[in-house]
């Protein structure tokens, strides 16, 4: 059954998407879900009462958990919260939340944006009255599922040898800097090295690698870079349509699989629900159909 999403964008609700993923079948998860800061996106309110937020989130966090094989990383890339809301910061709910589900917590990077961008908002002006701080940063969180190491072949390993690689991803501030929104054509995205840095560091080649938030795709292209198979799913046929054209132009430069990714395709969610349906049927009355798995 896990063909049928390998090397796909899943179009579809992203829980309902993972609910149909089998148990211990990914080893590594990337995402970078909605921040719930009203960021203008093609198919989601992101402006929702906080609590109903932090309990969609829960719900994907166990889904999430329920996929991964053991020794499988959880990586959560989130920003930092309104200043209205600073005294609930979403990222240390999080933790709490992946806590809640056994998960071992592995540590949290700090991604330096290295953003010069200018700003107004300093609350207090030169004055210690109330002076607000003004992130240049934001929060990658990562856990692993029941036990800290996962197996792969070292053959599969593609670090570089000299260890220098390696040694960079194991300080937990990554300096990089942002995407253009303008340029890519979505209204979050994350930059390459981001994913690219977190599937080196934790995964063998051609394990795979799931993306729950896909948006345009960034997930999905490192995996592609890395030689990994990957899961992207996201609820916007727009970002959906948007992330298929980046990979099949990256796919198009080079073969980058030795079973070889000619074209990656878009699926709408309700085709595989009812194709899995279907195969459960036949299952069920003791028949078979080769084109089910």
């Amino acid at each position: 059954m896990l063909n049928k999403f390998l090397n796909k964008i899943i179009c579809g609700d992203a829980l309902q998407t993972l609910a149909l993923l089998p148990e211990n079948s990914v080893h590594l998860i990337i995402t970078s879900p909605p921040y719930n800061l009203n960021v203008q996106y093609a198919n989601h309110h992101d402006e929702l009462p906080y609590e109903e937020y932090l309990a969609w989130m829960a719900k994907v966090w166990a889904e999430c958990h329920r996929v991964l094989v053991e020794g499988g990383r959880l990586c959560i890339n989130i920003g930092e919260n309104k200043r209205q809301n600073i005294s609930v910061p979403t990222f240390s709910a999080f933790i709490q939340q992946c806590v809640e589900l056994k998960m071992l917590y592995r540590g949290t990077i700090i991604w330096n944006k290295n953003s010069a961008a200018k700003h107004c908002a300093w609350g207090s002006w030169n004055s210690p009255s109330n002076p607000h701080l003004v992130p240049r940063h934001e929060y990658i969180i990562v856990f692993s599922k029941g036990r800290y190491k996962l197996d792969g072949k070292e053959s599969d390993n593609t670090l570089d040898s000299d260890g220098k690689e390696f040694m960079e991803s194991t300080r937990s501030v990554w300096s990089f800097g942002t995407e253009s929104r303008q340029r890519i054509g979505h209204p979050a995205p994350f930059p390459v090295a981001l994913p690219r840095r977190l599937i080196q560091f934790y995964s063998y080649k051609r394990q795979i690698v799931l993306d729950p938030f896909a948006g345009s795709g960034t997930t999905g292209v490192a995996a592609l870079l890395l030689e990994r198979r990957f899961i992207l799913i996201d609820n916007s046929k727009t970002y959906c349509d948007l992330a298929c054209s980046r990979l099949n132009e990256l796919a198009a430069q080079q073969r980058l699989f030795a079973d070889s990714i000619s074209r990656v395709e878009t699926i709408e969610l309700s085709d595989i629900a009812s194709d899995i349906a279907i195969n459960a049927t036949l299952h069920a009355n003791g028949l078979h159909n080769s084109d089910a798995f």
